[in-house]
């Protein structure tokens, strides 16, 4: 059974409509607490897909596990080991691979489409063109060399990137389970204010846009998961 590792900051941010994808597809999915537990189980599996958090990657001061997170997603890169990081999780793919991570000057916070490159056109992010997908996140990385981008927003040039078929770093969160979004909003409620940005809002536009983003984002992940070097091999087989 291939093995899939999900590194979490917040409980919240948690893996959404990837999971139910991962076990339908006989994944055997373990969740590891960032910074409680070890990450041993992470540094062989089939696949690490590290989540989204509300601390910066600058922060490992402060916040020492994130130095531990960067170091293994460094082996596992180097390693061409396939690794899936979405915000925070994206931007630790992103200092792992020497890329800068600063503040943007703003929050981009709420749901809109992507512009896709001609790279995202050729993509399994091709799945989400015209989507309006949930964005949250105040700082963003720059591309690190050797990988391709992807897609872009008005407010964040960088928003997904790709390195072979077995790194993808996402700058949004396709994976939102609209279903479950009261908890982002009750977790992030002290952001949300000093962002001046109301709940209500947010919360009519996960209801509008939820449901074509879950049916999207599983289109898009299902063929990431398939060209997967591993997992064309596991098919093969």
């Amino acid at each position: 059974m291939k093995h899939a590792v999900a590194l979490q900051h917040v409980a919240f941010e948690d893996l959404g409509t990837l999971h139910p994808l991962l076990l339908a597809q006989g994944w055997q999915v373990q969740v590891l607490q960032a910074g409680v537990d070890a990450l041993d189980a992470a540094e062989d599996a089939d696949l690490l897909v590290v989540l989204g958090g509300p601390i910066s990657v600058n922060d490992a001061a402060a916040y020492p596990f994130l130095a531990d997170s960067i170091a293994l997603l460094q082996r596992r890169l180097q390693q061409q080991r396939p690794t899936l990081g979405i915000c925070l999780g994206a931007q630790l793919m992103a200092r792992a691979l020497h890329a800068g991570v600063a503040p943007t000057g703003g929050k981009e916070i709420g749901f809109a489409p992507l512009l896709l490159t001609d790279e995202g056109q050729r993509s399994p992010l091709q799945a989400l063109q015209g989507i309006p997908v949930l964005h949250w996140h105040g700082e963003a990385f720059e591309l690190p060399v050797g990988a391709r981008r992807l897609a872009s927003t008005p407010a964040c040039r960088h928003q997904a990137f790709a390195i072979g078929h077995h790194a993808l770093a996402l700058q949004c969160h396709p994976e939102l389970d609209a279903r479950q979004f009261e908890r982002w909003l009750i977790g992030h409620a002290l952001e949300l204010a000093a962002a001046g940005i109301d709940p209500v809002d947010l919360r009519t536009q996960a209801r509008r846009y939820g449901g074509p983003l879950a049916a999207a984002a599983t289109a898009m992940f299902h063929q990431w998961l398939h060209d997967l070097p591993e997992t064309r091999q596991c098919t093969t087989a």
